[in-house]
């Protein structure tokens, strides 16, 4: 099922939900969708059947949901603010909170800004991804600037052929991009519930996730098989987070 709600300055984000239970908010990647990150490769399916209604947004200038081009759309941390105001429409108080990548970083930030989630789900993220954000924001931005020039071989061909596969709007992303900003690590002490750090074996996209987990005053570090961008299409990625979230 889909539907629609209103997130910060009245974007319209598409939602999309599956099962019936306990709900856990999933936030996907950068350039993905919900439909990509959640629903293709059966997390999505492992939760419900594991008990739970998963509620996936499409966030701000991805999937089915609004991606203006008015750089006033973009104040900083909108993905956030976003967030936030989905969580306060569809009337949430007793869930969870699971991110990957850009995701994570968002669902981490979130709790900091208030959100009080029974337990997080930070997939794809390490400590460094968090607090040297512009790195990465650098990287797709050149990814966006010269799109169509790499060849295979080059950093940032992956990067551009995701976008091709999703039909991103590069307008939008780049303007997305330019609002997502860093997390102190000495913030990450005020995260007070359980958290689950779950990351493939070769991923070192976002830096170390056993580093990540450390830093957290309640978590621990998951590995599944695969990199960045394969990890999310494996069984054991569901498997794992259904299994943290029912323990």
């Amino acid at each position: 099922m889909t539907e629609f709600v209103a997130g910060h300055l009245g974007a319209r984000l598409a939602i999309h939900r599956m099962g019936e239970g306990r709900p856990v908010v999933l936030l996907h990647g950068l350039f993905s969708s919900a439909q990509t990150n959640w629903i293709r490769f059966g997390t999505a399916a492992h939760l419900v059947d594991a008990g739970f209604e998963a509620i996936m947004p499409d966030l701000r200038a991805h999937g089915d949901s609004d991606a203006p081009h008015d750089p006033s759309a973009y104040p900083p941390d909108v993905l956030v603010q976003d967030t936030l105001a989905l969580v306060e429409a569809l009337g949430l108080s007793d869930y969870d909170l699971c991110g990957f990548s850009l995701g994570a970083r968002t669902a981490l930030a979130a709790v900091l800004a208030g959100l009080t989630p029974r337990r997080l789900v930070l997939g794809g993220m390490g400590l460094e991804g968090l607090g040297e954000w512009a790195r990465r924001t650098a990287f797709f931005t050149e990814a966006i600037d010269h799109y169509g020039s790499f060849k295979h071989g080059d950093p940032q061909y992956v990067a551009q052929q995701f976008m091709k596969s999703q039909k991103v709007d590069r307008v939008a992303m780049k303007l997305l991009l330019a609002s997502v900003e860093d997390i102190a690590p000495e913030a990450l002490s005020a995260i007070p519930m359980p958290t689950l750090v779950v990351c493939g074996d070769q991923d070192q996209d976002n830096g170390s996730a056993p580093a990540l987990a450390a830093a957290l005053p309640d978590a621990s570090h998951a590995e599944i098989p695969g990199t960045h961008m394969s990890s999310v299409t494996q069984p054991e990625f569901g498997e794992t987070i259904a299994r943290f979230l029912t323990a």
